[in-house]
């Protein structure tokens, strides 16, 4: 027979804590890793944070210190004379205005046809699915070319039109692989369920994949927003009258008028402008996609990566 220790249940807890509390014990290797992994990470963000800080802090500078400091990070003396510049002119209000119509009708049109061809081309018994997601995918190595795609838009009379902005890129195929991933990891159980309850295939779609998928459609609208934001090609390409040019291509022409070449001055409606008035539209210009971005960044890793490991 043997003896058995009795163990009171008020030493198990304290045993497990102390366990717990050996496995999170830093190493001196451990904690070198965190130190050079913040010094490496704090360096990379001030890279990318920088330059934006020099942009703004130059649109606040006078024009001498622009011109004795090439790089300024805090102005001497801060002065706003180039925004009440750039907003005492309705040319940049314009361009804004058609930026914001763009980004907003362009992701909407983009997020329905996307979510529409994702979901269906996620169910396997969908005859012609394999074509249709080769015929996607091949997009993403071959595309069509500029002249070819200009030849299209031409013949459908897109021309000198905000749709010609909108309809040639209206689905993306990296943002679809990455939905319809997101989609076929939701449990066919679920929309069983609803198909039971009386629910048609759109009900399905409306009131069940919708729902469990909104970070997903919240990754893919932030990609298609930031896109249609800063359309710059498609807009020199199809866009003739300036009162259609957005935000992007009123920001190229200032900068050209600015650097002295020679361009329709008449057309942006301004005189060259200095630095610190290119560099105010320039930070004007951002501005509204750093302000959307906190808004949709807790979507964005679960959105994207959830969706592209699941496929």
């Amino acid at each position: 027979m043997t003896n058995t220790v009795p163990v009171s249940s008020a030493t198990i807890p304290i045993q497990v804590r102390r366990a717990a509390r050996n496995k999170r014990r830093v190493t001196p290797g451990r904690r070198a890793f965190t130190i050079i992994n913040a010094i490496v990470l704090i360096a990379f963000a001030l890279i990318c944070v920088l330059p934006f800080v020099n942009v703004l802090a130059s649109s606040l500078a006078t024009p001498g210190e622009l011109a004795t400091r090439p790089f300024i990070l805090w102005p001497e003396t801060f002065s706003l004379d180039a925004y009440r510049y750039i907003l005492s002119t309705p040319t940049i209000f314009r361009a804004l205005g058609v930026s914001a119509i763009v980004t907003i009708g362009g992701t909407f049109i983009s997020l329905v046809l996307t979510a529409f061809m994702a979901y269906a081309l996620s169910k396997k018994h969908l005859k012609g699915r394999r074509v249709i997601n080769f015929l996607v995918l091949f997009t993403m190595l071959f595309a069509g070319g500029m002249i070819p795609t200009f030849i299209v838009v031409k013949s459908l009379g897109m021309i000198d039109s905000l749709w010609s902005l909108i309809i040639p890129v209206a689905i993306n195929a990296f943002n679809f692989v990455i939905m319809r991933s997101f989609f076929q990891g939701i449990p066919e159980s679920l929309e069983e369920a609803a198909r039971i309850d009386g629910c048609s295939e759109f009900g399905v779609f409306w009131r069940i994949v919708l729902p469990l998928s909104l970070a997903s459609i919240a990754t893919i609208g932030l990609f298609y927003a930031v896109y249609y934001w800063n359309t710059y090609q498609s807009a020199i390409l199809y866009i003739n009258s300036s009162e259609l040019w957005p935000m992007q291509v009123l920001l190229r022409q200032i900068v050209i008028v600015a650097s002295g070449l020679n361009a329709s001055e008449s057309a942006v409606d301004i005189v060259p402008p200095a630095q610190s008035i290119r560099m105010a539209v320039i930070f004007v210009a951002t501005l509204p996609m750093l302000l959307i971005y906190p808004f949709v960044q807790r979507f964005f890793v679960k959105g994207a990566l959830v969706g592209s490991v699941k496929g």
